[in-house]
């Protein structure tokens, strides 16, 4: 699988000594390239990793790749899906500068079909540049967020504890639309699980959170008992 073998070659980058480490350069430096032109984002992002795929975003835009740049990234997310160690791989401090530049090299070997005009591989050696590889599977999450909003779409996102049927996603995803959480926007439904919640669930449409979990409903409950008590 291509996601296996990326991981063999991430390990190997990661098992050698001691990184030099490389002092990190500011986002804004390639923000400012690619906002040459006034193109700006269709909604705010926060975070790190919300600056990078913001400032991807405006290079893209700016040079008419913006599905090429998502089909690059789906690429990407989805190794990160199949396998749950490769974050954590990037993050690894024992990479050296040579280590990263290899690792690029890696990501590219799966993304070039889809990177036009190397937008991507840029971005990627801007990454490795900055210390920052480990946020990029954030990045390919808030970089999805953006072409959401750009296509009129709105994410609602529902955490359970364990899967959930498509039926019953089907329904949420049809009492939301109704609702006036969805703006009257086309909804994207991410389905999440989170042991943690304990049970219920937590529904995120926009910036507004619902949350109906049982964790929840236990803390206010032991809240309730301590200012009682």
């Amino acid at each position: 699988m291509a996601s296996g073998q990326a991981r063999r070659t991430f390990v190997q980058f990661a098992a050698r000594g001691p990184a030099q480490r490389i002092v990190s350069a500011n986002v804004r430096g390639y923000a400012q390239a690619a906002a040459v032109q006034d193109i700006k984002p269709p909604v705010a992002l926060f975070g790190l990793d919300g600056t990078y795929a913001s400032a991807l975003y405006t290079a893209s835009a700016k040079t008419s790749s913006l599905d090429s740049t998502s089909k690059s990234l789906a690429v990407l997310a989805e190794m990160f899906k199949k396998d749950g160690k490769l974050p954590s791989i990037l993050n690894a401090p024992t990479l050296s500068p040579s280590d990263k530049s290899q690792i690029v090299q890696e990501l590219q070997r799966h993304t070039g079909a889809q990177d036009k005009g190397d937008i991507v591989r840029n971005f990627l050696k801007t990454l490795a540049d900055n210390n920052r590889l480990g946020i990029l599977p954030g990045v390919c999450d808030k970089f999805t967020t953006l072409m959401g909003a750009a296509r009129g779409e709105m994410d609602l996102t529902v955490t359970s504890a364990a899967k959930l049927d498509n039926k019953v996603l089907q329904r949420l995803e049809a009492a939301v639309a109704k609702s006036e959480y969805s703006q009257g926007k086309k909804l994207k439904v991410v389905s999440k699980i989170n042991p943690d919640i304990m049970g219920g669930l937590v529904v995120e449409v926009g910036d507004r959170t619902i949350d109906l979990s049982v964790s929840s409903k236990i803390a206010k409950m032991n809240k309730l008992l301590t200012d009682t008590l």
